[in-house]
């Protein structure tokens, strides 16, 4: 089982992935969004300028902000820096897409898109459609030190539901989902990415690599979900999905979509926002300030134990050890984890303890 960290950081911060590096983590990625965050290609670089061995990627790109061949070239480039070590994490975009007026790409235009480049990433020339009609692209003046892609660059798609996981299975080389690392979400996940490469008439081998992103705490003796540095090192993600999920309400006005562990709370939360002195039209956007980085001082009182324990794994080194040794055993190629800004360098060294016992 492969360890990483994802993260969503200042610019300075790449320097994490020295540290990581030294640690023994495996890889890096690093998140995409314009509004929230630096670029996520500008931080690769700079990582792989200052590291040798880990590996560096996206996680996740959003297709709807530049167009394919772009995308191609851009991870291609940082893979000029550190040959064999870049992978692109790519899907259909959800608050990266939302917060520059964009709806997340539908699944049509997302097997397309990743048409374009798997084709460009294998050196091949691909037909693309641009506002001038469909031509046939490739990448020109090879071997000029402008790009690399004679290293492979795996393009491992994010999925969770049915459809994106039939796509990842179509088009990937691997998959990225958010949490369900128990082996009975990993192996219906497997059933439905190998539908998709049946139907696309390819055969995946061992090497179709499965990664799950979850935020994670390494309790101490003693601590208990209600403890401030618990707090401190879930709170940020778990408001993150209150804020998501109040984005797909007001576009929806579906309630039935919002996660029965967010019942207990969804009502007062609502009513919250709704109280606000934000226009109705900006209340999805207003509610991103901090999202997923910091967790804002009027939202502290809706991270409760149940959404704790719903939005992260939070337990000891050794509860935290079997329950990766079980993922690992069903298939799971790579556990990324993830936490609040406040406390990834935190989580970086604390998780070591895990490691240990794996």
């Amino acid at each position: 089982m492969k360890i990483s960290l994802t993260l969503m950081n200042p610019l300075e911060d790449y320097r994490l992935a020295v540290e990581a590096e030294a640690l023994g983590y495996d890889a890096m990625w690093f998140a995409d969004n314009p509004i929230l965050w630096p670029d996520c290609y500008v931080m690769m670089a700079l990582a792989a300028q200052a590291t040798t061995r880990i590996r560096l990627g996206t996680g996740i790109s959003v297709p709807g902000l530049r167009l394919a061949p772009v995308t191609a070239h851009s991870v291609a480039s940082v893979n000029q820096i550190a040959p064999g070590r870049t992978f692109l994490g790519i899907g259909v975009g959800g608050s990266g897409a939302r917060l520059v007026g964009q709806k997340p790409m539908r699944l049509r235009e997302f097997g397309e898109y990743l048409r374009v480049l798997r084709g460009l990433l294998h050196g091949e020339e691909v037909d693309y459609a641009g506002e001038s009609g469909t031509s046939s692209i490739r990448f020109l003046n090879a071997g000029a030190g402008f790009r690399n892609v004679e290293d492979r660059i795996p393009i491992y798609v994010a999925a969770n539901g049915p459809k994106a996981l039939q796509l990842a299975g179509r088009y990937g080389d691997g998959v990225i989902s958010m949490s369900g690392e128990d082996p009975d979400t990993i192996a219906s996940r497997m059933k439905l990415i190998q539908q998709g490469a049946t139907a696309a008439g390819r055969t995946l081998g061992d090497d179709f690599y499965s990664t799950i992103v979850t935020a994670v705490l390494v309790l101490r003796s003693g601590e208990k979900l209600t403890d401030e540095r618990v707090i401190n090192g879930t709170g940020a993600l778990v408001t993150g999905m209150l804020h998501v999920t109040y984005a797909n309400y007001q576009q929806t006005g579906d309630e039935s979509l919002v996660p029965p562990f967010m019942h207990g709370i969804w009502e007062e939360y609502r009513d919250y926002v709704e109280s606000l002195d934000i226009p109705p039209e900006r209340r999805a956007y207003g509610l991103f300030e901090g999202h997923a980085t910091h967790c804002l001082p009027h939202e502290r009182r809706f991270v409760t134990p149940p959404l704790i324990e719903a939005c992260a794994v939070v337990a000891g080194p050794d509860e935290i050890a079997e329950r990766v040794r079980q993922a690992d055993a069903a298939g799971l190629s790579e556990l990324s984890l993830t936490s609040p800004l406040v406390t990834q360098h935190e989580l970086m060294h604390d998780f070591t303890e895990v490691m240990k016992r794996l």
